[in-house]
């Protein structure tokens, strides 16, 4: 992808909430370093992360230079910003390990390689602030910023005057100004001019700009993304289940495609324009087919294809397209053979399920669906059903009342897939 205006980029895509002036002139005239934190309280990001980590990946792509700063410091504490109450420390064991599992996926988005002049940097303000004793700190740092500037920022005046909180505790309070000192540090060793964030963290980033100014009569940037919504007024990223997150040991690549083949048009049409890197030409092409055809879901596909790609690589992509297809009538018993568990799982969470001892097979189909387990009713209705070819198990027709079910037959070792008509499906699990 060729270099681009980074600025003019992020607005035609809806990404910028606010930008200090002089900002994209400074990026028009220099490679410039710039920053965004990432929280590590969790050993994954999620796709709230994701906007984030797309401005930083735009960014690189403009021929700059991006740091990830895992907030191992500020982590400790806790971003007031948008919260109604504190949330719980963690230890630095805890936090490092969060690091490291945090830095092996944003491989899959930023190019780390050193040699390059923008290559990226994974940083942890940890680093720095360990060995930073109080009265240093306060004396160094503190007395540049004062209370009331401090009092003046959303973040700070909706906790203190929320009648459902608790108020703001010091600790928390003193998250700003170690927000300030992390661009002031990259600033000073990084030649680090801008940083990037949510919008809700204009406020915290603005103080860092200040306190270069008032420190080191320097001058720092500000550039912020809009929080992302749902047309439907609902939470992006979270399902009944929760969030959806990039490691596959929380949320299933299957269970992430399907996300985001889910979305409604409204934001299918926003979201392949904030998470993808599809150029302008291409984007408006599928918008307009999408327009022509919409029952065929196409903005849906592209986007699901190209996130899934992005972060899971194009098998664990086409392992989704074929689970698919086989939830929504579809696919083959070769296809379902070959499916793992935690795909075979995920696609059909929320079937019925029933136990059997592994030991009583084999059965006959309709003592097994009528006798041992109550996926049928009655042997009369089970036969009725495989005579009206209405029967399916593990994706082949059911032909015979008389067919034997062994233990050849379960996927995986221990599962069978029955399937009632197009849509109902039943799981029978052999322990």
């Amino acid at each position: 992808m060729k270099k681009n205006n980074f600025v003019e980029e992020l607005t035609w895509r809806g990404m910028i909430h606010d930008i200090m002036p002089g900002t994209e002139e400074l990026l028009n005239k220099e490679m410039t370093t710039a920053y965004v934190g990432i929280d590590p309280t969790a050993d994954s990001l999620h796709i709230g992360h994701l906007v984030s980590v797309m401005m930083l990946k735009h960014f690189q792509v403009a021929g700059h230079r991006p740091i990830a700063l895992i907030g191992g410091a500020t982590g400790m504490i806790g971003d007031p910003s948008m919260k109604s109450s504190e949330r719980n420390l963690l230890d630095e064991k805890t936090l490092r390990h969060n690091q490291e599992c945090i830095r092996k996926q944003l491989i899959r988005f930023l190019d780390f390689d050193d040699a390059k002049p923008n290559g990226a940097l994974l940083l942890n303000n940890y680093d720095w602030t360990k060995d930073y004793s109080f009265l240093h700190f306060v004396r160094d740092i503190g007395k540049h910023v004062t209370v009331n500037y401090m009092m003046s920022k959303e973040s700070v005046r909706k906790r203190l005057s929320g009648e459902e909180t608790d108020g703001m505790s010091f600790t928390e309070f003193s998250y700003q100004l170690l927000q300030a000192y992390d661009f002031l540090y990259l600033y000073s060793n990084y030649g680090c001019k801008l940083q990037m964030g949510g919008s809700d963290q204009w406020g915290n980033i603005t103080t860092g700009t200040e306190l270069i100014r008032r420190k080191q009569g320097g001058e720092g940037y500000a550039l912020t993304c809009p929080l992302i919504t749902k047309s439907d007024g609902g939470k992006f990223g979270k399902t009944e289940s929760g969030n959806v997150w990039l490691d596959p040991g929380k949320t299933t690549p299957y269970a992430f495609y399907q996300f985001w083949m889910n979305v409604s048009d409204e934001d299918a049409g926003k979201y392949i324009k904030i998470f993808t890197l599809l150029p302008r030409e291409t984007i408006e092409k599928h918008m307009e087919a999408h327009r022509l055809e919409p029952h065929k879901r196409l903005l849906q596909s592209v986007l699901a294809e190209y996130v899934t790609k992005m972060v899971h690589g194009e098998e664990e992509y086409n392992k989704s397209v074929t689970a698919s297809r086989i939830l929504f009538g579809g696919g083959t018993r070769e296809q379902l053979m070959v499916m793992d568990e935690g795909t075979f799982l995920s696609v059909f969470d929320g079937v019925p399920q029933f136990e059997l001892p592994a030991s009583e097979l084999p059965l006959t189909v309709v003592d097994l669906l009528a006798v041992r387990t109550s996926v049928m009713p009655s042997k009369g209705e089970c036969r009725k059903l495989i005579q009206g070819g209405g029967l399916s198990l593990n994706k082949e027709k059911v032909v015979s009342a008389e067919m034997m079910v062994d233990r050849s037959m379960l996927l995986q070792g221990k599962y069978l897939l029955v399937q009632k008509g197009k849509k109902n499906y039943f799981i029978i699990k052999a322990s």
